[in-house]
């Protein structure tokens, strides 16, 4: 009876309308509790640090979430039925049960708990404690990638940040993981030692492929970034008034949302940029920041594309998170808040008030649920809000990854058709631009059957580099393999435009996985182009009985090569063949400071500026050449395929030296040549008619062997004899 009246006093208070319309229905959930025995909770009871209650959804999982407060649930049906308080187990023994920083990274949950950060496997119902951390932390953060199947993405997912909030910035320890948070390791900054402030976040924004650290110095805060071109200033500075929760948003858009009570920002491009956020208290009334409109937060909630703040004063405010600042709308009626209670997003423009409820019968709770229906509240009059001015937004990109090889180009279609008589501006965006380039073009591709128009757009996109239209220094290094996320949004759209979100598609600027080199075929049995590009190759059977046609100096190495030997020599173990376009030092670039100290060394490269060939010992046999294309500029993958080369033909090394029989032959073929010019000359002398005479008496002798012809015989007695 007790309870009854509980939850129908919480109800009510709940229920009261203010005079406005009422937001949502509420209801509680109690599935799960079928037997009336007691249950008991193992281990430490955990329980959150913060005096106002986070809920952290898995982006890619929609029902897996964690709630924090003053005890900890984590649900795998979206808080559908009754659970017991998170707790660990009895075997680990933290001390003090205090959560301070919670992160879901694919299949596990990492706590970190007085200080140290422990690892939940939900799937396998495993706890663990990390490796490799050994000095105090306080905050985790990682982002989730939900392309699965891709190594970019699966490397999102595993990448995880350990480090102690607050710390001084120049001598804080930071640990990153590439397991998910099994295993640290310490983070090696460049000019760490060099930043002044204390450390308010380090985060992965892999929307830019960066490294920020968030400096906190004097009420200011700046983002220092780990890469080019990034890395050569800080951000712009901004207020940081309070203790910011800093939420990444899903989709690696670069959306990042600063909050605390009295303060509210956003930022679109992974903290470059970061403005507060302007609040419509009624049609004609706005403010430019939280605390201009005096209210107080108590949690937010964010997707992809919306944003949804709770506040004390009992206001929901909603609005997107487009390509463009957008202003939040205020949405009131009804008593929705409570300490305990946290905000939610449970689908596209679908928001829910969460809220736990103990049951004095079970140690399970229940959960006190208030749905929202976004779309339909906006249709309310009161709010005056246009209508969407788009009917239709769609592109076979949107939520796919795809892969842009060096010297490769991407086309992507999308579709818009406009209400009537309305003239949307569509945009793309890029969220690295200092990677991937774009252009855009739109025309007009017909009507539907109501007479509205279609606008087609065509974007092109290639890496920055390439495209020959920004400063080099803008550019990242071409070297490295980077991400962006393409956006294609409609500029100034209504909040009314709810189901009408943004296209996005996450682009790896690196390998293209489905490349491969092969002899005389390439990509799905399609020939492609002949690769001209350097590579080198190895006779992986030890059969070293061939050379190369070119020496360190024919080459016009400027320093030094290199050659198979230093590279097995530094590999070792690794690879046993590890030469590949990360290790490769060209003899011909001029920042190669190795002297050309033996320049008739065989060059070893083929392929590139060079005219280099093999040339083959005189054997014949097979050759299995294992064969590597080390080119940094040519393509992000590594390229190797492994071949064989019959040599046929090779005639059998002579015993005799070549000396001994090429001069006798020599002088035979210069005797005959001299003979057939001086014979016939001497035939016609003295002693050559005696020498004539010697022969045909001797045949005449020999007739039956040697026998003379009549004529030649006749024709001599007929001529004169000389006395």
């Amino acid at each position: 009876m007790l309870v009854l009246m509980l939850v129908a006093a919480a109800t009510l208070r709940l229920c009261l309308v203010a005079g406005a319309q009422q937001l949502c229905r509420i209801h509680t959930v109690r599935t799960g509790k079928v037997f009336r025995v007691s249950q008991q909770i193992q281990g430490d009871h955990l329980y959150f640090s913060s005096g106002t209650p986070r809920l952290i959804k898995h982006p890619c999982k929609k029902n897996i979430a964690l709630y924090l407060g003053r005890q900890i649930f984590f649900t795998r049906d979206n808080f559908k039925s009754s659970l017991l308080p998170l707790s660990l187990p009895t075997s680990i023994k933290v001390g003090i049960p205090e959560v301070t920083s919670a992160h879901i990274a694919g299949s596990v949950l990492l706590l970190v708990v007085n200080q140290k950060v422990y690892v939940y496997d939900y799937e396998a119902n495993s706890w663990n404690a990390s490796i490799g951390i050994e000095h105090p932390v306080s905050h985790i953060s990682g982002d989730n990638c939900c392309y699965s199947g891709h190594p970019f993405c699966v490397d999102i997912s595993n990448s995880v940040f350990a480090y102690l909030h607050g710390d001084q910035i120049s001598q804080t320890n930071v640990y990153f993981s590439n397991t998910r948070g099994y295993t640290f390791q310490k983070f090696a900054y460049e000019r760490q030692a060099e930043l002044v402030g204390s450390l308010g976040g380090v985060f992965y924004f892999h929307s830019l492929s960066q490294v920020g650290l968030l400096l906190i110095d004097q009420g200011k805060a700046m983002f220092s970034y780990s890469e080019h071109p990034l890395n050569r200033s800080l951000g712009l500075p901004f207020d940081y008034n309070g203790t910011l929760d800093i939420l990444i948003t899903p989709g690696q858009k670069g959306i990042l949302i600063f909050w605390f009570e009295k303060s509210l920002l956003v930022s679109g491009n992974a903290g470059q940029l970061v403005y507060p956020v302007p609040m419509d208290e009624e049609p004609r009334i706005s403010y430019s920041s939280v605390s201009e409109a005096n209210i107080t937060i108590h949690n937010i909630a964010a997707n992809q594309n919306e944003l949804a703040v709770l506040t004390r004063e009992n206001s929901l405010y909603y609005g997107s998170l487009g390509i463009l600042p957008s202003s939040l709308i205020k949405f009131s009626g009804q008593n929705i808040w409570s300490q305990e209670a946290a905000v939610m997003f449970t689908d596209v423009g679908q928001v829910e008030i969460l809220t736990p409820l103990p049951d004095p019968m079970f140690p399970a709770f229940d959960f006190q649920r208030c749905p929202m229906n976004v779309q339909e509240i906006l249709m309310d009059p009161q709010l005056q809000v246009d209508v969407c001015k788009v009917e239709l937004l769609q592109g076979e990109f949107d939520n796919r990854m795809y892969s842009i090889d060096m010297n490769s180009k991407l086309q992507l279609t999308a579709l818009m058709i406009p209400r009537p008589g309305r003239s949307p501006v569509p945009m793309a965006m890029v969220s690295n631009p200092h990677s991937l380039g774009l252009q855009v073009a739109i025309y007009e591709d017909g009507y539907t059957h109501d007479g509205n128009t279609k606008h087609r757009l065509n974007i092109s996109l290639r890496q920055q580099h390439h495209w020959g239209r920004a400063n080099p220094n803008f550019t990242s290094s071409i070297k490295k393999p980077t991400l962006s996320t393409i956006t294609l949004d409609v500029a100034n759209k209504e909040i009314s435009c709810v189901d009408l979100k943004p296209l996005t598609a996450l682009i790896s600027v690196g390998c293209d996985q489905e490349k491969k080199i092969v002899i005389q075929k390439w990509r799905e049995g399609k020939f492609q182009e002949v690769t001209k590009a350097e590579f080198v190759l190895l006779e992986v059977n030890g059969l070293f009985t061939y050379t190369y046609s070119l020496t360190a100096q024919m080459a016009l190495c400027r320093s030094q090569p290199q050659n198979w030997t230093t590279i097995l020599e530094s590999a070792g173990d690794k690879r046993p063949f590890a030469w590949d376009r990360e290790n490769y030092i060209s003899c011909h670039d001029p920042d190669n400071d190795a002297p050309l100290r033996w320049p008739d060394v065989p060059y070893q490269i083929l392929g590139g500026p060079t005219a280099n060939k093999v040339i083959f010992d005189q054997r014949n046999g097979i050759y299995v050449f294992f064969l590597s294309i080390v080119d940094p500029y040519y393509s992000y993958c590594h390229l190797e395929t492994t071949f064989s080369v019959y040599v046929y033909g090779a005639l059998p090394p002579s015993i005799i030296p070549t000396t001994v029989t090429i001069i006798p032959l020599i002088m035979a073929m210069l005797l005959s040549v001299w003979s057939a010019y001086m014979i016939p000359k001497l035939l016609h002398t003295e002693k050559g008619l005696r020498l004539k005479e010697f022969w045909m008496n001797l045949c005449r002798r020999l007739r039956n062997l040697c026998p003379f012809p009549k004529q030649a015989l006749s024709a001599q007695r007929r001529s004169p004899k000389l006395s």
